[in-house]
């Protein structure tokens, strides 16, 4: 397992537990912390004993956000530029940092976020790129960029409104309006709450436990299948889901749900 600054990674059971670990600063997404997201989505990505993730925060919250030392870091380096040069080192870090929130969703392992405390401006672009959100009922969340009088530009833009609707989602980022967990749960941007962190904790483990148990083979290919029909029409999406089980329609992994259930058993998988 690579080494971590910004994180606390651990993986047991096949499920791997990614923390945000800067928790003096409210888990405030820094360089390191950018950088590392990647190389642990990476990671998990291409070890084959790990089959789900769990992404959380420690201390008191998930994330604050991007950390203001950091912007001011690029404010600082870009400043150095000439006109022309300027922009085109901006554009490379934000294209930089997008790829960062992008390898959660680029992961073929289902990712779920455990949401507790603050999550801010690019903590929710962290939890919009994962499969499943679980939150406190205290848990606050806030599109904050606008109150910077900066664009979220790291995904919240793109993935949060497929998961809310158009119209209350344009709310939210127009105000950087706070709501809690409660509120989260009921227009959809997290599928269960729990009354605090413990229960929280446990709620998704349960989840990453009863994911981790079926087919390695099918999970990934559910959710190719599914980023895939996202972004395409219906048609393509079909046509692509039968290209996916032509390819392992008939894998040893069938053959053991199959004969588990007639043994009345559960199925064990390679990973």
């Amino acid at each position: 397992m690579p080494k971590f600054e910004a994180l606390t990674v651990s993986s047991e059971n096949r499920i791997a537990n990614i923390q945000l670990n800067r928790p003096d600063k409210a888990n405030a997404i820094n360089a390191t912390m950018w950088k590392e997201l990647k190389g642990v989505f990476d990671w998990v990505n291409g070890t084959p004993e790990v089959r789900v993730a769990v992404l959380s925060g420690q201390g008191k919250h998930f994330s604050a956000g991007i950390d203001f030392e950091f912007l001011s870091a690029i404010y600082n380096e870009v400043s150095e530029l000439s006109e022309g040069r300027r922009q085109e080192r901006l554009r490379q870090i934000i294209i930089g940092l997008q790829d960062s929130v992008t390898a959660i969703e680029r992961c073929r392992k289902p990712v779920i976020a455990a949401i507790h405390g603050a999550c801010i401006g690019g903590g929710i672009d962290l939890i919009t790129a994962c499969d499943i959100r679980y939150a406190t009922v205290d848990a606050r969340f806030s599109i904050k960029e606008v109150d910077l009088a900066i664009v979220a530009d790291t995904g919240t833009l793109q993935r949060l409104p497929r998961l809310i609707g158009d119209g209350l989602f344009r709310e939210l980022a127009y105000t950087g309006l706070e709501f809690d967990g409660v509120k989260a749960h009921s227009m959809g941007l997290v599928n269960k709450v729990f009354a605090d962190q413990p229960s929280l904790l446990v709620g998704v483990r349960e989840l990453a436990n009863e994911i981790a148990a079926k087919s390695p083979l099918a999970i990934r290919g559910i959710k190719e299948t599914l980023i895939y029909s996202r972004d395409h029409t219906v048609a393509e999406g079909l046509n692509y889901v039968a290209t996916w089980n032509t390819a392992i329609g008939l894998s040893k992994d069938v053959q053991e749900a199959v004969t588990a259930y007639f043994q009345n058993r559960c199925a064990e998988f390679e990973d």
